[in-house]
Formats: structure tokens, sequence, C-alpha cells
């Protein structure tokens, strides 16, 4: 079965990459009679963070294009089968993904084995999706370019984050790095309406 085009987003926090990752997904959606899906991945944990998702989902209500949103915070191989051909999903955003995966419950995120198993369960996750749908786009923020403080859980999540990204690019497309708002290409062709 071929799968989905794969187009990765990254940036720094406020980049502006979730908004360009919205529009690059309606040009998609228009260009190819798609449905629009919104992944969310993100949980309401405090109050910037319920702002946040309030003014995303405000933006998509009012981008002229119906958009079908799905809140999955963990699990995202579990709600692949909801997608189809016809869509382009969006989803937003693999460090929101990795954190809950991490982070659950009971979880050892200190030892190797669950480590791996997180990372393959997002793999996973992101293989059944894109055998799914039309276009499935990744949002993450880019963290790696900082000097990470101490601390060996910083740096286990630091580590499989970067081993993400890699897999996902390598597996992309295309690949965007947003900064200040301008997305600038690392991988792939270049399109006329997101020139950098």
């Amino acid at each position: 079965m071929e799968k989905a085009q794969l187009i990765f987003i990254s940036g720094g926090v406020r980049s502006g990459k979730s908004s360009f990752a919205e529009k690059l997904a309606i040009e998609y959606a228009k260009q190819q009679n798609k449905q629009l899906n919104y992944l969310a991945c993100g949980r309401a944990s405090d109050t910037e963070m319920a702002s946040r998702i309030q003014h995303h989902q405000e933006t998509r209500r009012t981008s002229g294009l119906p958009w079908k949103n799905w809140e999955c915070p963990v699990d995202i191989k579990g709600i692949s089968p909801a997608f189809s051909k016809g869509d382009v999903v969006l989803l937003d955003c693999l460090t929101t993904l990795l954190n809950n995966e991490l982070f659950q419950s009971g979880s050892s995120w200190e030892q190797v084995a669950f480590q791996q198993n997180v990372y393959d369960t997002i793999m996973a996750g992101i293989d059944a999706i894109q055998e799914q749908c039309s276009v499935l786009i990744i949002v993450s923020n880019e963290v790696l370019n900082e000097e990470l403080h101490k601390g060996e859980l910083v740096y286990t999540y630091a580590k499989l984050l970067g081993h993400l990204h890699q897999s996902i690019i390598q597996q992309s497309a295309v690949a965007y790095l947003v900064d200040a708002g301008i997305p600038f290409l690392m991988k792939g062709e270049q399109t006329d309406e997101w020139g950098s």
C-alpha cells in the first residue's frame, strides 16, 4: 500500500510553525480536494496551554475550510483507522506526544527498554496514519539547539526527540525549519507558495 506524503515542520517555541503547518495543510486540501484533519496531542494542563489551544481552534474555525478535530494525547496508532485516502492530517505536535508517552502515569522513563518502546510506539503510530491518509504533516519543537541542562531526565527526553526527528525526516518528502515565522526548506522541493 502506498504511504501518504510525509511533511515535517520544526521550529522553536512561538516560531510560527503551527500557523505555517495549518496554512500548508489548507493548501494541500484545496489543491487535492481533500478533507482536513487536526490531530491534537496537547492537553490543556494550564491556562497558557488552554489559551494556545483555543487560539489554534479559532484559527482553524475561521480558515474557510472545515476541519475534523481529533484529540489523541497517546497511542496515535489507535486513531489511524479514522482516516482515509481523502484526508490531509496535521499532527500537532510531536514534542507533546513524546512527553505524554514518556511520562504516562506509572511509567519508568529511566529504563532503556521503556524508552525504546516509546520510540517504537510513536513511529508505529506515524506509519499507521501514513498508510491511511493522503498527506501527513507533523509539527515538532526544535529544542536541540539549546544547551541541555544537567539531568538524566532532560537528556533522555532530548535524545529520544532527536532520534524521532532523524527518523521522521529520513522518511519525509519535505522538511521545513520555521524561524520567526519564515519557513526554511531543509529537504525536498520548494513550491512557489512557500518560498523562503
